[in-house]
């Protein structure tokens, strides 16, 4: 599959909120890659992204896969999953114990471009789900997803170089509340974590607007993906709940947006569903 819109191509990062557009981004990503793809996957019953992977490999892409190694209800799901994708000619990876889940969901293509999501490729998550996609072309974001890809793969220690946005566990999320001046707004249906709603319940007492969307409906989609506006100056987007098991137990994954006019696009996008 080749680049659908040049113009867009040129662009340096775009949101994707839209449910609509959710899958031709994918496919779109897949098919840019000429030398190299590394995607993170934990759900996937898309055969049109099976198909794009193998359409990759067959014009000489070296394609790795990152698959989780647990998902609920999916245990044989994800072996059917494995064996399709090393028959496609995809090499598959599996980070951590059995126990544990890979739960960030990301692409690479070519080094050069990137896409961070809280989606699954699902049917459910490209028509029904409150969720987020991020493509970008800025060089650091790229470079240390590609990091955070190899070290998973060879069970190394993630550099700490280039991290500042990406955030990848509780002491960035942490520092991100940390640093709000004037307000943050979350939208999280499963914030739970005892010490980050004692953090937010710490910056409401220093006189900050704390505001937490936790509903399981929201503007009609099915709460999924999370979102922090800190200071309506940046945004979080990514898969990353402010839970305990999501912030100790599993590899995930989100996104600091700085970009005025995305972060607008975000609060405004936040403000439509918080009703």
């Amino acid at each position: 599959m080749q680049p659908r819109c040049k113009g867009r191509a040129r662009q340096i990062s775009r949101l994707i909120l839209e449910p609509s557009q959710r899958r031709e981004a994918v496919l779109e990503m897949i098919g840019s890659a000429r030398r190299h793809l590394a995607i993170s996957l934990f759900r996937c019953s898309d055969f049109r992204v099976l198909e794009e992977i193998a359409a990759a490999v067959r014009r000489g892409v070296e394609v790795e896969v990152m698959l989780t190694a647990r998902a609920r209800h999916w245990r044989k799901k994800l072996q059917v999953l494995a064996k399709l994708l090393e028959s496609a000619g995809a090499k598959v990876h599996r980070n951590g114990p059995e126990q544990t889940k890979y739960h960030a969901k990301y692409i690479v293509a070519d080094g050069e471009r990137a896409l961070i999501s809280s989606i699954n490729y699902t049917r459910k998550c490209y028509t029904e789900t409150c969720d987020f996609l991020y493509l970008t072309r800025e060089g650091e974001v790229v470079g240390v997803l590609l990091q955070l890809f190899r070290s998973d793969v060879e069970g190394a220690p993630m550099p700490e170089e280039g991290k500042r946005e990406l955030v990848l566990g509780r002491e960035g999320m942490a520092g991100l509340i940390q640093a709000a001046r004037k307000s943050i707004r979350i939208i999280d249906h499963k914030l739970t974590d005892p010490r980050m709603l004692a953090l937010l319940e710490a910056r409401r007492q220093e006189g900050l607007s704390v505001e937490v969307v936790d509903k399981r409906a929201l503007g009609g989609m099915q709460a999924h993906g999370k979102l922090m506006l800190i200071d309506d100056r940046a945004a979080v987007i990514g898969s990353m709940a402010l839970s305990a098991r999501s912030l100790d137990g599993r590899r995930e994954l989100a996104v600091v947006i700085r970009d005025s006019g995305q972060v607008a696009e975000l609060r405004r996008f936040y403000r439509r569903v918080r009703r």
